[in-house]
């Protein structure tokens, strides 16, 4: 761990990965000194402000939400087989630390910040959550909305995912953000059209389900098909196809950004005698109080979730974001559900970002772009590649007129496919990062999680590298540009060699009323669970269902803490996050002015 910043880290992985990120952020940063100019400190933990016990990741995974969101798909709640909470939390804690730097350079009296496993698991359902607390105009929630839990027995083992089977048992992933391109793509494998159609819907709207009911007969017509065949309809029909591996390891190893210097600052345009980096604005903060990047400006022009959420989290830690969006809006904004008259999942990302309208392929709404990032600290986009070089709105044209801007581009796969790279979305990421095949158990297929876990570490890394550009600014007086990716994201979680075997176990255990995930010790131990079962003689442990399902949850918890084992409920419906006490200091609930719950920013500074 580096030694220019103190920790006091629990979890191990979260820790691990803190250092790491910390390591590339602040390499060469001077130590500070002299009085009040203590080195910053971050400490990371389990529970955080949630009251709950965490022993450890699956715990978090189980009362936080994300067994439920990545279980949706197959039929119930099942942990996520990486230490995905841990490695949002590792970053948490890095943004933290490295915020804390920018902070006292710029003489703000801030020294320590804490977050946990626990809130990094809560940010990462936070779409979620503002999706199923979200309510229509007469204050209930939507009948039929697509964003209702989804109970087991509505989704077919297996039936919830995107991912198709070929003719040789080969899986593969699709993926196309155009309606056209999908219906010529079943055409192609010879589906007609209107049930190409009934296929459309579900399949965009995974990103904000976490489920793919997708009808059957597209299922049967890609089964009759090898992959070569699937590849010549998606390259037809301009649709991405990527192979789904069965190794976990991740293909590509880059790292998390790429921070590029620019141009020295010209002396004469220095707002600062020491710097080029802009004065102080007025502070502008998301809680009343002083955060670490008060008075700086983000400038983004990002749609879906990982560039908002990259200026999400530089909000929560200050900045003013200001959104460009095309006239009349950003479609997203209209997706259902809705709360009040905006998307909840929108709201989510984008909720106190002021918002200027521009048409990127007009001259004058090219001007308003640069005349914003003329003004700001971080202008930030997830344009698709080679899209900013053709506008004139790439790092070489910004950074020469204004050397102290941070520059940000969040892509899909970075330079990892050349100039042909598949379209830059979550799920595909997993494909080729291995991820598919690490959040799964040897005895499931390969298939990314529906949850978007690229596209919030995505968002997370990219917000990480504007950090250490802020940071090394306020040492250099000069912007950088900063590249990150879907792909190096993921390549963050660690994964086993091997996708790991589970036993009844490993699995969340049918309650009489919910479902109950066991502890470290009680999964370790399978006789001292077996000993409290009613009756139970010589038993294998994949016959624990029906045993389990006679009792309660509250009854099991109670019975395993007798016995020294814990365990812990496993959290199946999002909405009681914020009625829930435990969850009092880590969640607000419905705001009037966004319509949905949220989680508070993950960190506590002092």
């Amino acid at each position: 761990m580096t030694p220019r910043l103190r920790a006091a880290a629990r979890p191990a992985v979260a820790a691990a990965i803190a250092g790491r990120l910390l390591r590339h952020a602040v390499p060469d940063l001077p130590e500070m000194s002299g009085p009040g100019r203590e080195t910053p400190r971050y400490t990371v933990d389990w529970a955080g402000p949630v009251d709950a016990d965490l022993p450890d990741e699956r715990a978090a995974q189980a009362a936080c939400g994300l067994m439920q969101v990545h279980g949706r798909a197959t039929g119930g709640p099942l942990p996520l087989a990486v230490d995905y909470a841990s490695v949002v939390a590792g970053v948490l804690a890095a943004q933290g630390a490295t915020a804390l730097r920018v902070a006292r350079a710029r003489g703000l009296d801030l020294r320590e910040v804490r977050t946990s496993v626990a809130q990094g698991a809560l940010l990462a359902v936070g779409q979620y959550l503002a999706a199923e607390t979200a309510r229509d105009n007469s204050g209930s929630p939507e009948p039929g909305a697509p964003h209702a839990p989804v109970a087991a027995s509505d989704v077919p083992q297996a039936g919830g995912l995107a991912t198709l089977e070929t003719a040789d048992d080969a899986r593969v992933e699709v993926e196309t953000l155009d309606p056209l391109a999908w219906r010529e793509f079943w055409a192609r494998l010879g589906v007609a059209p209107a049930l190409a159609g009934r296929g459309w819907l579900p399949f965009q709207q995974r990103f904000a389900t976490a489920v793919c009911p997708l009808p059957d007969e597209l299922r049967q017509a890609a089964r009759r098909r090898t992959p070569a065949e699937l590849r010549a309809a998606a390259h037809h029909a301009g649709v991405s196809l990527l192979a789904v591996g069965s190794d976990p390891a991740p293909a590509v190893r880059p790292a998390a950004w790429c921070l590029t210097p620019g141009p020295a600052p010209f002396p004469r345009t220095r707002a600062r005698p020491d710097t080029g980096v802009p004065g102080p604005r007025p502070a502008v903060s998301v809680s009343g109080a002083v955060l670490p990047l008060t008075g700086l400006r983000v400038v983004e022009s990002t749609r879906r979730v990982q560039g908002p959420l990259a200026g999400h989290v530089l909000r929560m830690l200050g900045a003013e974001v200001v959104r460009i969006e095309p006239p009349g809006g950003d479609p997203m904004r209209w997706l259902p559900p809705l709360a009040g008259d905006c998307s909840a999942r929108f709201s989510a990302l984008n909720a106190g970002k002021p918002v200027v309208e521009a048409d990127l392929t007009a001259a004058q709404g090219r001007d308003t772009v640069r005349a914003l990032a003329a003004e700001a600290d971080v202008f930030l986009h997830n344009w698709a590649p080679g899209k900013a070089a053709g506008l004139g709105l790439d790092a070489s044209d910004l950074l020469p007129r204004h050397p102290a801007l941070v520059y940000a581009w969040a892509s899909g796969f970075g330079d990892a496919f050349g100039d042909r790279p598949p379209l830059g979305t979550d799920y595909l990421a997993q494909v080729h990062s291995g991820l598919a095949a690490a959040v799964r158990p040897a005895d499931q297929p390969p298939a990314p999680s529906l949850m978007t876990l690229t596209d919030v570490l995505g968002g997370l890394v990219c917000a990480q590298g504007v950090l250490a550009a802020l940071a090394a600014r306020e040492t250099t007086g000069r912007g950088s540009r900063v590249d990150s990716s879907l792909v190096s994201a993921a390549a963050l979680v660690p994964r086993p060699a091997h996708r790991p075997r589970w036993t009844a176990l490993d699995r969340p255990l049918r309650t009489a009323d919910g479902h109950l995930y066991l502890g470290p010790e009680a999964r370790a131990c399978p006789e001292a669970v077996l000993s409290l079962l009613d009756g139970a003689g010589p038993m294998a442990t994949e016959d624990l269902a029906a045993r389990f399902a006679r009792r309660t949850t509250e009854e099991w918890t109670a019975r395993l803490a007798e016995a020294g084992l814990t365990a812990t409920p496993v959290l199946t419906d999002l909405t009681a996050l914020a009625r829930d006490p435990a969850y009092r200091a880590a969640v607000a609930p419905p705001d009037p002015a966004t319509g949905h719950a949220r989680p508070y920013a993950p960190w506590e500074f002092a």
